[in-house]
């Protein structure tokens, strides 16, 4: 089955400000050589700490921030490369639903508009009837009802504010959706309502996800595969059974240890991962997590791993893994 999105060799630096002179000072090397691709019903959770790079990773995906280098495809559209009105129509296809959901909601826009306004953006309603009847619809899809139809977003909890990001994600129809962290501003049982709602849409559409979220019991009860990122590289990816019982990288491992077990019955005692993340601006040499990792060896202080395949023979079923141990 051929992937609905596939990223190659994506690279993003952001430039700092430059000295009294002029010249540039240093480079935040945001995301740095990440590639990967969904394929359709399929989920990709992206984890890690924060300034890891995973938002920057939708954005470019997405084009809301360009990327500097790397080849972008969307159902074998290279999206990289497009322009204008090219770039407006394929965005149909790539949608993204919001962290927070009463930021991303017009406070002065009844849910009618906000929620149909993707239509009238890209021409894809012949009339307001259609307009209207198509937004009814998607709105019944995401739990909500014809009341709700003129009211705003501050007339609403989280969870039904997220349900209207949702249906304006749904209404253009996409083929793959970026989740960047959707239920983190939620309560617990709110949240479990909308990733339930996130999944029963994927069952009955087929739609490709990439869902970015730094919690590790969110990413395992809604994807299928997982790449944990940090300072802006994939250091492991795998389906997601391999990497939740079968750990390669020692910072997936730290950071499972870290996650608290839903099992109130069980004394926990978390472990803390050493140190703080080294600054995306002046990286260490060699490996880029050795100052902080127990096994580090000489070599990871000299020189860059490379990633590679620990297991599996599926593209679905990949096991890879950038360390020095493999």
């Amino acid at each position: 089955m051929n992937p609905v999105i596939e990223v190659r060799h994506l690279i993003k630096h952001f430039p700092l400000a430059g000295n009294f002179w002029g010249r540039q000072r240093a480079v935040l090397r945001a995301v740095d050589d990440v590639s990967l691709a969904i394929r359709p019903g399929e989920t990709l959770g992206l984890v890690g700490e924060s300034g890891s790079g995973k938002s920057t990773v939708g954005n470019c995906i997405l084009r809301l921030v360009e990327p500097d280098r790397g080849e972008i495809y969307c159902q074998g559209q290279a999206v990289h490369s497009l322009k204008g009105n090219d770039l407006r129509r394929i965005r149909r296809r790539m949608q993204m639903v919001f962290q927070d959901p009463q930021s991303s909601l017009d406070p002065r826009m009844t849910v009618q508009t906000i929620v149909g306004y993707p239509l009238k953006l890209q021409r894809l309603a012949a009339s307001s009837t259609e307009v209207a009847e198509r937004v009814e619809h998607i709105l019944t899809e995401v739990g909500l009802g014809r009341e709700h139809l003129d009211r705003y977003p501050h007339e609403f909890s989280g969870g039904q504010r997220q349900r209207i990001g949702i249906a304006r994600a749904l209404i253009t129809e996409p083929a793959f959706i970026i989740f960047d962290e959707p239920t983190s501003a939620l309560d617990v049982s709110v949240q479990a309502q909308i990733l339930n709602l996130i999944k029963t849409l994927q069952h009955r559409h087929g739609y490709a996800y990439l869902f970015i979220s730094h919690d590790l019991t969110v990413v395992r009860h809604i994807s299928h595969r997982v790449a944990v990122m940090y300072l802006g590289i994939f250091v492991e990816s795998a389906a997601k059974g391999d990497l939740f019982e079968q750990p390669a990288h020692p910072y997936t491992r730290a950071l499972l240890a870290s996650a608290p077990k839903p099992n109130p019955d069980i004394r926990q005692e978390l472990a803390v991962i050493a140190g703080d993340p080294p600054s995306p601006v002046h990286l260490p040499s060699g490996c880029r997590f050795h100052p902080r990792c127990p096994e580090a060896m000489p070599i990871c202080r000299q020189k860059a791993p490379k990633t590679k395949n620990i297991g599996g023979d599926r593209a679905d079923k990949l096991h890879r893994v950038c360390c020095h141990l493999y």
